[in-house]
């Protein structure tokens, strides 16, 4: 709109004629001077100055939305921009709908509590036919860690859906719409990264899971600082990949150790001067993701995988639409179950900080490699 003509809008005759002396031609560059300028140019006064540029800025500037309106837009073009359910109801309540589609969704975790389990039953529920709740398409699983696990992926069919994986024929189609590649560098993810575009492109694909981005560097550099220059086209390009398709795109990452500094930040460990400040070894085991800031800028909605006293939660640490919730699960043959939909809301250092003490739990639902 900048670019119109003022020649098109309706302006009074003698100022209209003085702007097309003066060569001043679209309404970009008229309001790019300012009011004295335009004075100085036109050689008019400062009332009829402000009276053109208030008609030329009511003319090409956006209207203004409400929120009532922008929500009706939502819903006008969910299929296009909207939410892909988990089966988790408090979850998807929380995320209006489930995991969103066109942007970054990380499931950030220690290992052993469930983020793998959570990418396989994703993997499976966007593959199922459309009457069935999934995507009906293909699903494209990086399986950086080697932890895929085929048998395990058609237990949680069998006892989620055993209509469709009780009869053989339909649970070899499912599994065959779920394409595994296993880069075994981060150079070798790259070449896969541009296949993965041009099969996005064709319309084959409808979610991509990357399990995980933490070890694609692991081997890179010793210190997670300095990975981030290695991953600063991934992520770019990872993320052009989830706004060009629109399609869901889940990507898990690991944690680290808070070192001594970043632990003394936060205010719940702060005391006064003459008190002994607690050492971290006082407080539960905290984590924080790995990969650093400029990756947790990239993800727009963050899950994070924990356990305390014994008790596994999911919580949602980071998303536009949702408060930060926790909600407990465990995980049985079908899958992550939630013990409860009603979320646990979150303040302060609990949103961001991640548990894993009290839980020496060991899942054994036949992973393979």
């Amino acid at each position: 709109m900048a670019n119109k003509l003022i020649s098109e809008i309706p302006l009074p005759k003698s100022i209209a004629n003085v702007f097309a002396a003066r060569n001043i031609s679209t309404a970009k560059e008229a309001l790019s001077l300012t009011e004295f300028e335009l004075m100085e140019l036109l050689d008019v006064g400062l009332a009829e100055v402000r009276s053109a540029l208030s008609q030329i800025s009511e003319i090409v500037a956006p209207p203004y939305q409400t929120a009532l309106s922008l929500m009706e837009q939502r819903f006008r073009n969910e299929h296009l921009g909207g939410h892909f359910p988990t089966g988790l109801k408090g979850l998807d309540a929380a995320l209006c709908g489930g995991i969103p589609f066109g942007v970054l969704t990380e499931l950030v975790g220690p290992a052993g509590i469930g983020k793998t389990q959570f990418c396989l039953k994703l993997a499976l529920l966007a593959s199922l036919p459309s009457n069935f709740g999934g995507l009906d398409g293909r699903v494209i699983y990086v399986d950086v860690e080697f932890k895929f696990s085929s048998r395990r992926l058609l237990e949680i069919g069998l006892r989620s859906f055993p209509e469709i994986f009780q009869m053989k024929e339909m649970a070899k189609e499912m599994a065959g719409r779920i394409l595994v590649l296993r880069p075994t560098s981060l150079s070798e993810f790259t070449e896969h990264l541009q296949q993965i575009k041009i099969s996005l492109l064709k319309n084959q694909v409808k979610m991509l899971v990357i399990d995980s981005m933490t070890a694609l560097v692991s081997g890179e550099h010793e210190q997670g600082s300095r990975r981030q220059p290695t991953l600063s086209w991934h992520i770019s390009f990872i993320k052009s990949l989830a706004e060009l398709s629109r399609i869901p795109v889940v990507v898990t990452n690991q944690v680290r150790s808070q070192n001594r500094n970043e632990v003394s930040q936060y205010s719940f460990q702060v005391q006064s001067r003459d008190a002994t400040v607690e050492t971290p070894a006082r407080y539960d085991s905290y984590l924080v993701a790995a990969l650093g800031i400029h990756w947790a800028h990239a993800v727009t909605t963050r899950l994070v995988l924990e356990a305390k006293s014994g008790q596994r939660f999911i919580k949602v640490a980071k998303s536009p639409i949702s408060p930060p919730l926790a909600f407990p699960f465990h995980i049985t043959s079908s899958g992550i179950l939630l013990l409860s939909d009603e979320g646990m809301e979150l303040m302060g250092p609990e949103i961001n900080s991640i548990h894993y003490q009290g839980h020496n739990e060991i899942i054994n639902f036949g992973m393979e490699n």
